[in-house]
C-alpha cells in the first residue's frame, strides 16, 4: 500500500517542515568527528544538494532557484490564490547540451512546474527559464485523456475535514460501534481509474478506516472493513459512501513499541562499532562523488528522490561512462482483493505520491551505522516555498566480503583481498509502508540496486469471503497478497553513447558428432533489434541476462566492450491484462523495455498517473519501434516482491528485499582490483604471524 494515514493530531504535509513533521529532528547519536572535511556525523555538518555557485546543468534546483520559480510564476499570474503546486523539479537538458558543456561556463537553467488551480479546476504543466526568468511555456493537461496530477498533502486534511461532517458516513461509523469521528484515522487514497460512472475528470480520493482509540496506538490493527468513501477533492464533497456491512473489529493490539505488548527488551546484543580512524575513501566536492576509480554526480528529485548521473570508472587514465543517469523511475503497489471496498487498490508510490518529497531524516545508530556523510535535498511545497529535507541522503563504506582469493600449492602463496562498497541511500514513509532505495558501487566495477520493503502491511478484517486473496496476520485480521514493483530506468552510456543490447543466456547442446559425450553446453547471444521486441521477460532458468555493448569500443581481445544486467527474474504484474491497473501499469508486465533516448520520455507510467486511463509511458514511447542498435539507448528494468504476508510480517514487517546488478563484461582488459591492497593490518586472529595470508 501506499498512503498517507491522516488523523487530526497529525500535521498537514505542507506546514514547511518535513514531509512527516519531523523538523530538524537531533541525533540521539553524537557521531565524532574527523579531520577530512566531508564527514557529516554531526547532523549540522550535513551537506546540502543543489546548485554549485557556478551551476552543472544537472545539478538539482536549490532553494534560491525554487524561489525563484514562484516569484516568476506569481508576477506573470500563473501561482494565483487558488493556485498549488504539485511539483517543481529541474527540467533536465538533452545529453548531448550536457556532454557539451564547459566547465565554469554558466548554463540555462529550467524548472519543471506542474500546478493545479483548484477555482478553475484546471492543470498545467509549466517550463519557467530561470536563467531569464521568464515563463517560456503553458500546456494545459486533460484530466480525462491524460490524467490528474499527484496528490496534495494537504488534501489528506481536506479529506478528514469533509468525512467527518457527511451523515452518510458518521452513520456508518455509528453502525459500527464508533461514535467519535476524532477516534478514526482516515487513509486518503490515489483513486485510479475505473470506469466507475461520475468518475473521469475528477478529482478524487478513495478513504479507508482503521479506529486509533488514543494518540499511542497503531491504528492498523484495528480497521474498519466493508467500509469506502470517496470524495472529490476538488468540490470538497462526498461523491459515495459504500457499505457492504460492518465487520468485527479485530481488537488485539499491534503496538509493536509497547513494552507490555512486545515483553522486556534483549540484553544479550553487544554493540557492533563501525570505525574509520582516517575518515572514508570518498571525496564530495559540490554534487560530485569520487571512490575508488568510481566518479559521479548526486541529483535529487521529490517525484523520483535520489538520482545518479555520469557514472563513470577511471581506468587507463581517463574516465569511461558507464551510465549517464540512474534511477528508479517509478513504483506501483497493486493488491490482489477484488472485494467492492478494495478492489481500486492499486498505488503508484512516485507518480501518485512524490515519494521523493517523502524522505526520511536519517539518524545515525538507527538508519546508518559508521562513518556517515549526511546530505540535505530541497524540494518544495504546495505554496512553492522550499522545504528543506534534512539528512534525506546517507552515503558511507562498507565492508562485503571477501573479493578474491586463492591458496595456491604450486608455489606457496596465500592472498586475499577484501571487498569494499560505497552505499548511497535514502529512505521513505508513504503511508503505511517504508521503502529503503540503496545504490552500490564496487571495487571491481558492478554497480548494484537494492530496495528495501518495511513498515506495517495494510490491514482489513479476515474472513471466509477475503480468504483466497489474503493472509490472516492476527486473529481475525487479514493482509492483502499484493505485489511491489519498480521500474529502474538506466539511460546508458557504455563506453560513449552508442550501444547496443543483447539478450545472453544458456544454451544445451544435444549429443552428437561434435558433443559426443554429452557433456557440452554453450551460451547464446540475441541482438535486440528494435524497441518493441525488447520488450523481454526475464527467464531464471536460462540465467538470462542482458548485454549493453558499445560496437565501436573493443577491449584488448577485439571484443565491443560490455556491461550485463542481472535480474532477479521474479514476477512481472499479475493482474488480468484486462484490468485498469494492467493498462495504467503496463510497464511492469516486461522485466526489460529499451528505447532511444528521448529527454522527454522519463517516467514508465507516463507523465500525469494519478487517474490515468492508461497506455501512456513505456506503451507509447516503443509504439514507433525505433532502431535500437548501436543506437543512445535507455534501458528500463521492472523488478519487485509480491507478498503474501506472514505472521511474521505482524505488527511491523521486517525487511524484505530486492534488486538488480550491473556488472562488467569485457569492459576491463582484466580484473581491475588486482591493486587493491593486502588487508593484513593486525586485526587477522590467530596465534603467529602466519595465521593471516592476506
Amino acid at each position: 500500500m501506499s498512503a498517507d494515514l491522516s488523523q487530526h493530531q497529525h500535521p498537514p504535509h505542507d506546514d514547511g517542515r518535513s514531509p512527516h513533521g519531523q523538523g530538524q529532528s537531533p541525533h540521539d547519536h553524537q557521531h565524532p568527528p574527523h579531520d577530512h572535511p566531508h564527514s557529516a556525523g554531526d547532523p549540522a555538518e550535513a551537506l546540502v544538494l543543489g546548485p554549485g555557485v557556478v551551476p552543472h546543468p544537472l545539478d538539482p534546483l536549490g532553494a534560491e532557484e525554487i524561489g525563484t520559480a514562484r516569484a516568476v510564476l506569481t508576477a506573470a499570474g500563473v501561482l494565483t490564490e487558488s493556485a498549488r503546486i504539485a511539483y517543481i523539479g529541474l527540467a533536465e537538458p538533452h545529453k548531448d547540451t550536457v556532454l557539451a558543456f564547459t566547465p565554469g561556463t554558466r548554463p540555462e537553467r529550467r524548472a519543471r512546474v506542474l500546478l493545479i488551480d483548484l477555482a478553475a479546476e484546471a492543470s498545467e504543466d509549466v517550463i519557467v527559464a530561470l536563467h531569464d526568468e521568464r515563463v517560456e511555456s503553458r500546456t494545459p493537461i486533460d484530466p480525462v485523456s491524460e490524467g490528474q496530477l499527484p496528490l496534495l498533502g494537504e488534501e489528506h486534511a481536506l479529506v478528514r475535514e469533509v468525512l467527518r461532517a457527511d451523515p452518510d458516513f458518521t452513520a456508518a461509523l455509528r453502525s459500527r460501534g464508533i461514535t467519535d469521528p476524532e477516534q478514526v484515522c482516515l487513509a486518503a487514497l490515489s483513486a485510479g481509474r475505473h470506469g466507475i460512472p461520475g468518475e473521469d475528470g475528477r478529482r478524487i480520493a478513495r478513504v479507508l478506516a482503521h479506529v486509533q482509540r488514543h494518540p499511542g496506538e497503531l491504528p492498523w490493527a484495528h480497521p474498519l472493513d466493508g467500509l469506502v468513501a470517496y470524495v472529490d477533492l476538488v468540490k470538497r464533497a462526498v461523491v459515495e459512501v459504500v457499505d457492504t456491512g460492518a465487520q468485527p473489529i479485530p481488537a488485539e493490539s499491534g503496538d509493536y513499541h509497547d513494552p507490555g505488548f512486545t515483553g522486556p527488551a534483549r540484553t544479550d546484543l553487544r554493540p557492533i562499532e563501525i570505525t574509520q580512524p582516517q575518515g572514508p575513501s570518498f571525496t564530495v566536492d559540490g554534487n560530485v562523488v569520487t571512490w575508488q576509480n568510481w566518479s559521479l554526480r548526486l541529483g535529487y528529485d521529490m517525484r523520483e528522490g535520489l538520482v545518479l548521473h555520469q557514472l563513470g570508472f577511471a581506468d587507463g587514465g581517463r574516465v569511461r561512462p558507464i551510465v549517464h543517469r540512474a534511477s528508479v523511475a517509478e513504483m506501483v503497489v497493486p493488491y490482489g482483493d477484488p472485494s467492492p471496498v478494495r478492489f481500486w487498490q492499486g498505488y503508484f508510490d512516485t507518480g501518485e505520491y512524490q515519494l521523493g518529497s517523502l524522505a526520511n531524516a536519517l539518524e545515525l545508530g538507527c538508519d546508518c551505522l559508521g562513518d556517515i556523510t549526511y546530505l540535505d535535498a530541497t524540494v518544495a511545497n504546495a505554496d512553492g516555498e522550499p522545504v528543506v529535507l534534512r539528512n534525506a541522503i546517507c552515503m558511507h563504506e562498507e565492508d562485503a566480503g571477501v573479493l578474491w582469493k586463492h591458496t595456491e600449492t604450486f608455489n606457496g602463496t596465500a592472498e586475499t583481498r577484501r571487498q569494499r562498497r560505497l552505499v548511497i541511500s535514502f529512505f521513505v514513509t508513504v503511508g503505511n509502508y517504508d521503502y529503503g532505495f540503496y545504490w552500490y558501487l564496487y571495487l571491481d566495477g558492478t554497480i548494484a540496486f537494492e530496495a528495501k520493503a518495511t513498515g506495517v502491511v495494510f490491514t482489513g478484517v479476515y474472513d471466509q469471503r477475503s480468504s483466497p486473496y489474503n493472509s490472516e496476520v492476527a486473529p481475525g485480521l487479514g493482509a492483502p497478497f499484493h505485489q511491489h514493483l519498480f521500474s529502474a530506468r538506466l539511460d546508458m552510456a557504455v563506453g560513449g553513447t552508442e550501444n547496443a543490447v543483447d539478450e545472453v543466456e544458456v544454451a544445451s547442446v544435444a549429443m552428437g558428432p561434435e558433443n559426443p559425450h554429452g557433456n557440452a553446453f554453450a551460451r547464446s547471444a540475441t541482438r535486440l533489434r528494435t524497441e518493441q521486441g525488447a520488450r523481454r521477460p526475464a527467464a531464471p532458468h536460462l540465467d538470462r541476462t542482458w548485454h549493453v555493448v558499445n560496437p565501436s569500443v573493443h577491449n584488448r581481445l577485439g571484443r565491443p566492450v560490455a556491461y550485463a544486467l542481472h535480474p532477479e527474474g521474479k514476477p512481472t504484474l499479475l493482474a488480468d491484462g484486462r484490468s485498469s491497473i494492467a493498462r495504467r501499469a503496463e510497464f511492469a508486465t516486461h522485466h526489460l523495455w529499451v528505447t532511444r533516448y528521448d529527454p522527454a520520455e522519463r517516467y514508465p507510467a507516463g507523465d500525469f498517473v494519478n487517474q490515468s486511463p492508461g497506455g501512456a509511458g513505456l506503451p507509447a514511447y516503443v509504439r514507433a519501434d525505433r532502431d535500437i542498435d548501436g543506437q543512445d539507448i535507455v534501458l528500463w528494468h521492472t523488478f519487485g516482491l509480491t507478498h503474501f504476508p506472514r505472521t511474521e510480517d505482524w505488527p511491523v514487517m521486517p525487511v524484505d528485499s530486492c534488486g538488480f546488478s550491473l556488472k562488467p563484461v569485457g569492459f576491463f582488459d582484466r580484473n581491475p582490483t588486482l591493486d587493491v591492497p593486502s588487508g593484513a593490518t593486525g586485526h587477522c586472529a590467530g596465534p603467529g604471524d602466519d595465521a593471516c595470508h592476506c
